[in-house]
């Protein structure tokens, strides 16, 4: 694996980061402050990134993240779809982590249209914005433990139950719901299916007052006999006890490393911003000389940027992982559970190393320590990441190790 940023994507991580600089940032505050109201100014830079993305293999979107295999892509090792995700995620994020989960066409929805749809679907949802529908209230990290039903009749599929925290829930075109076929069978019943907006029966019923992210709307939303195409059911109808959960399972594994890349994204922001506050304040930063000569302050970010740097490389390491379609579960959670930790102990510490200055409004670092809080939690908290972890390494079952 190289370690730099494949050349081929140098152009793309540059126009992220101008997007970032010039867009995002430039409104970043104006939203936190005014939660639940849309954006519009990303309506034209969904657009813009649409028309960047047509036609490439390499797009930037939440919806090339899959492991997918392509004929049209190139023999032996592939720098493609996931990389550019996630390299894209990390410059965007460095912007404004809530405004990029607000952006139409990005959210996690679409990377779990991309693993696991097949050919047909992915055609037929193409260039719809979908949100991904897994929590409930009574389901939080122990995903197997879904209650939403789906229960087939004649050509469609008839869902009851409540989701909770769903990112883009209320302005997504469609959500992808985990439901499951028979809850006597377990986690194996479980399928995700696409719910369109105005689906007779589907109903945002509350929109959550957050901590952080809050250009980006958090919705509660109820299934009542809501009748959805059999055609809308992603993948494979087939209840496979053998393959278990492994199915629905593989979303995570492309979605996880763009969580992390998030995470990666606003800790970069903070670390630049108090890296100048502190040369400002006369701290020297001379990266020759041993941290035990520096200052506290110098030693602390010395430590803070090496522990941004590993979750960065083990983020790539996940997303090149998919890319060249190899088994990145493992890597991905690793991925997750190292950034989301990294990314909240960066920008509390940042807060902290600035001083006044970090905790008030005239910086956004108080905002990005807010805003990084949530991604050690959605997709998998950090507990959760690590007894997946722990699986993979000591090759045991999730009822063998819980």
């Amino acid at each position: 694996m190289y370690l730099e940023t494949p050349k081929k994507f140098r152009a793309l991580v540059d126009q992220a980061h101008q997007v970032a600089r010039h867009y995002l940032r430039p409104i970043s505050r104006k939203y936190d402050k005014a939660e639940h109201a849309y954006p519009k100014e990303l309506d034209l830079l969904a657009a813009l990134l649409d028309g960047m993305n047509a036609g490439s293999p390499d797009a930037v979107g939440a919806d090339s993240a899959s492991k997918r295999k392509d004929t049209a892509v190139e023999e032996g090792v592939k720098n493609g779809g996931n990389l550019a995700a996630c390299l894209g995620v990390m410059e965007m994020c460095w912007g404004d982590v809530g405004l990029l989960l607000g952006m139409p066409r990005q959210g996690l929805g679409n990377a779990a249209i991309a693993a696991v749809a097949n050919d047909e679907q992915r055609e037929r949802f193409s260039g719809i914005w979908a949100a991904m529908a897994i929590t409930e209230p009574g389901c939080g990290s122990d995903s197997a433990a879904i209650r939403t039903s789906a229960t087939r009749d004649g050509e469609h599929y008839v869902l009851n139950g409540e989701k909770i925290f769903v990112t883009s829930g209320a302005r997504a075109d469609a959500v992808v719901v985990w439901a499951t076929l028979d809850r006597n069978l377990g986690r194996a019943a479980i399928k995700s299916f696409v719910v369109e907006k105005g689906t007779p029966g589907m109903s945002v019923t509350r929109l959550e007052k957050k901590l952080g992210i809050k250009a980006s709307d958090t919705a509660s939303i109820s299934f009542n006999d809501c009748r959805v195409p059999a055609a809308n059911l992603l993948g494979n109808a087939e209840i496979d006890v053998q393959k278990g959960f492994a199915g629905v399972m593989e979303t995570f594994d492309n979605t996880r490393p763009l969580v992390a890349a998030m995470a990666v994204g606003v800790a970069k922001a903070s670390l630049q911003r108090t890296r100048e506050l502190l040369k400002s304040a006369g701290c020297r930063c001379d990266y020759r000389e041993p941290p035990l000569t520096a200052s506290h302050a110098e030693a602390t970010l010395y430590r803070l940027e090496a522990e941004w740097e590993a979750a960065r490389l083990l983020t790539l390491k996940a997303a090149w992982m998919a890319d060249n379609r190899l088994p990145n579960s493992k890597e991905a959670s690793i991925a997750k559970a190292k950034a989301g930790r990294v990314a909240n102990e960066i920008t509390l510490k940042c807060v902290e190393l600035a001083g006044v200055l970090g905790y008030g409004e005239d910086e956004l670092l108080e905002k990005w320590a807010r805003d990084s809080k949530i991604l050690d939690i959605f997709e998998g908290t950090q507990q959760i990441q690590l007894l997946i972890i722990a699986r993979r390494l000591l090759g045991k079952s999730s009822s063998q190790l819980k």
